[in-house]
This record gives structure tokens, C-alpha cells and sequence, in this order.
């Protein structure tokens, strides 16, 4: 528990009681929580989304750390495409419950499959024109 409570952040808090936490902080708990029951997957789902900015840049660092150091499956759900981006070896993009495309996030990036794909990662999104292609008697 003190390991769980050092990772996350939690040594100053754990005198306190559930109601007496921010959002933030049960969120951390929760994870904590998974942590010292040492499971061989991780089911995270949008575990910084109650954070503010400075602590959800410093959670994914923990996150990719313990990730690293326990050497365990995480399975992270995430609208944030830079969480997605920046902590992920593998990305499951899905859209409407479909599976869009799956790969690192460098093939994501560099060869999006699809429209959807291509529009949701990035920042700033990428720009689409409508065009027509013709060739003046060359091969396009």
C-alpha cells in the first residue's frame, strides 16, 4: 500500500476518508487500489479525466512508468488522443463500436487507414479538401 500511496501520490491523504477526497484524488485511489492487487491486465478506463492538466501530464508519466516497471498488460480507454499518442505501444481506434484501425502510434500517425482516422489524431486536426484528380494524359 505505501509503494501504491508513493507512485500516485497518496502518502499525505491516507488518514482521510472516501468523502473527504476530490474527484482527482479517488480517481488516484481507484488506481491504487488496482495496483497493490498485482493483476497480470489493467483495465484503466479515462483514469486522468478527472484531473487538472499539470496532474494528468504527471500521472501518465506514472502511469508509463509502472507500466514499464511491472512489465504488465494495461488496457487504457482514452478519448484524449494525446494521452493515446504519447503512452501507448499499441492504439485500438474505434468509432462507433467498429474498430477503425489498430497499430503503433507512429503507423496511426504517418498511415492513417481512413478518413476517421486521419482526422482524430493530431493536433491541430488535419485538413480535408474535396478535388478532383485528372491527368493530362499522364498516368496519376
Amino acid at each position: 500500500v505505501g509503494e501504491a500511496a508513493a507512485i500516485l501520490g497518496l502518502q499525505p491523504l491516507l488518514d482521510r476518508k472516501p468523502a473527504q477526497l476530490s474527484g482527482g484524488q479517488r480517481q488516484r485511489v481507484a488506481m491504487g487500489r488496482a495496483i497493490v492487487r498485482d493483476p497480470k491486465v489493467f483495465l484503466f478506463d479515462e483514469p486522468l479525466s478527472n484531473l487538472d492538466a499539470k496532474l494528468r501530464v504527471k500521472m501518465r508519466a506514472e502511469i508509463k512508468a509502472l507500466h514499464q516497471r511491472l512489465k504488465t498488460t494495461i488496457v487504457y480507454v482514452t478519448h484524449d488522443q494525446i494521452e493515446a499518442m504519447t503512452m501507448a505501444d499499441k492504439i485500438v481506434v474505434l468509432h462507433g463500436g467498429r474498430v477503425e484501425q489498430i497499430g503503433s502510434p507512429l503507423e496511426l500517425y504517418d498511415r492513417p487507414r481512413n478518413i476517421f482516422v486521419a482526422g482524430f489524431l493530431g493536433s491541430p486536426a488535419m485538413n480535408f479538401l474535396e478535388g478532383t484528380l485528372e491527368g493530362a494524359g499522364n498516368p496519376v
